[in-house]
């Protein structure tokens, strides 16, 4: 029998910093949940939206897979390791923190916010050399399907982590439906809803909706509404 969680919209932690307006699904920073402290071995799942020309100054991380998913606007990325890179929409970025990196993300846009995912995923090896990658998806391979974006193998499509998991993107017309079928063994997976309405197993979720399911083979998905959708396969224990 499968396992469930709901996390609604409206139940997210919420921190506006006047330039950085946050929304958290898991405990992050000054929002702490005893009961939302990760889902499996996905721990932060952060919604942020950046103002004009401002963004995060040089901080440091260590030991974490870090994906980035830019939902609007340019975001600046630069890094101990002598990176300087910018993602958009249709980018997905990694950073293998390992045994220590520094970075900062700036909003480079001077007329418009940038809106993207923030998202950790504990490793599967601690103190590894750090590491930066980042590419463009064509955004008509997940028009009414599942796109892969991420994945534990380099030679797969889509960016690689250190970790026995896998994230797909779909963007849905009313009325489509697919399958999805769990990779790993003893995976869970955890469906953050971007836009419009959506069905997963007979779970009606939102805009901004989560749904972790477990101990299941496959999921059914239904878009209600013109929807878009990531999909988090990650272990449950780790």
């Amino acid at each position: 029998m499968s396992n469930i969680v709901v996390h609604k919209n409206s139940s997210r932690g919420h921190a506006n910093h006047g330039w950085l307006n946050s929304f958290h699904t898991f405990s992050f920073a000054n929002y702490y949940n005893a009961e939302r402290m990760h889902f499996g071995a996905l721990r932060v799942l952060n919604d942020d939206t950046v103002d004009e020309g401002m963004g995060f100054g040089t901080h440091p991380h260590e030991n974490m897979e870090i994906i980035s998913i830019p939902l609007e606007g340019d975001l600046e990325h630069k890094d101990s390791m002598g990176n300087l890179a910018v993602i958009k929409h249709g980018d997905i970025q990694v950073l293998s923190a390992g045994t220590g990196i520094y970075h900062s993300e700036y909003n480079r846009n001077t007329d418009r916010k940038v809106k993207f995912l923030q998202i950790w995923v504990f490793p599967n090896k601690k103190n590894v050399t750090p590491r930066y990658d980042q590419i463009t998806l064509n955004l008509d391979d997940r028009h009414n399907k599942l796109q892969q974006i991420l994945s534990p193998n380099a030679e797969d499509e889509g960016v690689w982590i250190h970790q026995n998991a896998w994230f797909h993107l779909g963007a849905f017309d009313k009325g489509n439906s697919t399958t999805y079928k769990i990779k790993g063994d003893g995976n869970g997976v955890y469906a953050f809803v971007l836009k419009g309405e959506i069905t997963i197993n007979n779970q009606s979720l939102e805009a901004r909706d989560g749904f972790g399911i477990w101990d299941i083979a496959e999921l059914s998905i239904t878009a209600d509404t013109e929807s878009e959708i990531l999909l988090m396969e990650v272990p449950m224990s780790f």
